[in-house]
């Protein structure tokens, strides 16, 4: 969604402060040696950053935040196959989809180009014996560990939602999925100051002056002033907001065809929580605000919704995608494959990469470990130990990836001839 959020929580796909959400969906895989040491820190664009370079127009300051609360990134530690549970019983071959759209990237990396074209090797479809002796073969398990070294961290869920909708508006379609707008102005941070990589900067030219973007409230109160293409209209607001925490989705239309839609950019503000602004007002109790308790509440209180949207600052704008069978398109570049892949910290967690995922299903004790990639950002998806789990498409997914907040750990697995700085 980033995209880029966990469904409860998922910060529509974030680029500017963070980034799933955020996310802006580059289409490079960094190399492993950008996985930082455990003292490094997520900088952060600081009110009054070091020696300013001089510059053509005078930047103001935002008034509203454009940095995520820093989060340490988390670091890598050797490890032994033995260490990962339940590595043996995992269905790995189910995985290997997953894997070989990770090579359609990785490759392009000499230290990955190998291992890439032993895979090709195997054809679309080997068995899970030989699936299982290559990982074996030629990868090495590296424990992620968050920066105070502990290994237990969060995994939530996300999925690709459908909601209905039509490129012409009427009474009943009436709510713009916006494009990119016109006027928004993106800056990148590095070209700057290099130590704020991959942080950019999201606003709109006031005279000669960069001031903050507009936030949700105020889009929505532009109406159709607003600069910014509509892809489609949708035909209810709360789906709407929920399609933009996940970042990707599929838009149902009249005549029984779909529109794909994905991540294309996001306004620059952080985002906040309805679920949690509900239970703050005596709305919700914290057990029930999940996406399905929220949905709920925002249907039977409808001269309240543009309240509580309004809370959640943070605005995602789309672009159409091309119409497959294949999953919504991750921070890799690459289809997602529903239950094998995942969104991590790429300061923490290589793009791309195999991870070996230790969790437990929704709401449950029941174990959910096995060989997923690494193929996406999220803008709330921050430090070592920190995984959004693709469930996939549709309801079904949506209710799995509502309820999902588990305990969780992870290893990355890297080639034997690469090793994290």
């Amino acid at each position: 969604m980033f995209l880029r959020l966990p469904a409860w929580l998922r910060v529509a796909g974030l680029c500017v402060f963070l980034s799933a959400c955020a996310t802006e969906r580059p289409l490079d895989c960094p190399p492993c040696a950008q996985v930082p040491p455990v003292t490094q820190t997520v900088p952060q664009p600081a009110p009054a950053p070091v020696p300013p370079k001089p510059q053509p127009a005078p930047v103001a300051p935002p008034s509203a935040p454009v940095a995520a609360p820093a989060v340490a990134p988390g670091r890598l530690v050797a490890a032994r196959w033995t260490d990962l549970p339940g590595w043996q019983a995992d269905a790995i071959e189910a995985a290997w989809p997953a894997w070989q759209r990770s090579c359609r990237v990785l490759r392009k990396d000499a230290a990955w180009a190998s291992v890439c074209a032993q895979a090709d090797a195997l054809g679309d479809a080997p068995p899970r014996a030989v699936v299982r002796q290559f990982f074996d073969s030629n990868f090495r398990p590296w424990q992620v560990r968050n920066a105070d070294n502990s290994t237990s961290g969060l995994v939530t869920g996300y999925y690709e939602p459908l909601i209905r909708g039509s490129v012409d508006r009427s009474a009943q379609y009436a709510w713009p999925i916006h494009g990119v707008p016109q006027d928004m102005v993106s800056v990148d941070l590095a070209s700057i100051y290099p130590e704020l990589k991959p942080l950019r900067l999201r606003g709109r030219l006031e005279g000669n002056r960069l001031v903050p973007y507009w936030t949700r409230r105020d889009v929505a109160a532009q109406g159709d002033a607003f600069p910014a293409p509509v892809l489609a209209w949708a035909d209810d607001p709360i789906a709407l907001f929920f399609l933009q925490v996940q970042g990707s989705g599929r838009v149902e239309l009249p005549d029984g065809s779909f529109l794909r839609i994905g991540y294309a950019d996001q306004n620059g503000h952080p985002y906040k929580s309805i679920g949690k602004w509900l239970v703050e007002q005596g709305a919700l109790k914290l057990s029930e605000a999940s996406m399905q308790g929220i949905q709920r509440w925002a249907r039977a209180n409808p001269s309240r919704l543009r309240e509580l949207l309004d809370q959640n600052p943070s605005y995602v704008f789309f672009r159409p995608l091309p119409a497959n069978d294949e999953g919504p398109i991750g921070a890799l570049g690459v289809p997602l494959v529903a239950e094998r892949s995942i969104a991590v910290d790429r300061q923490s967690v290589p793009l791309g990469a195999p991870v070996f995922l230790d969790t437990t299903r929704p709401n449950t004790r029941q174990p959910l470990r096995q060989l997923v990639m690494a193929q996406d950002t999220g803008s709330a998806i921050r430090g070592g130990v920190r995984a959004d789990f693709f469930w996939g498409f549709g309801d079904a997914a949506g209710a799995e990836a509502g309820r999902m907040k588990q305990a969780g750990a992870m290893w990355v697995l890297l080639p034997k001839t690469l090793a994290p700085q």
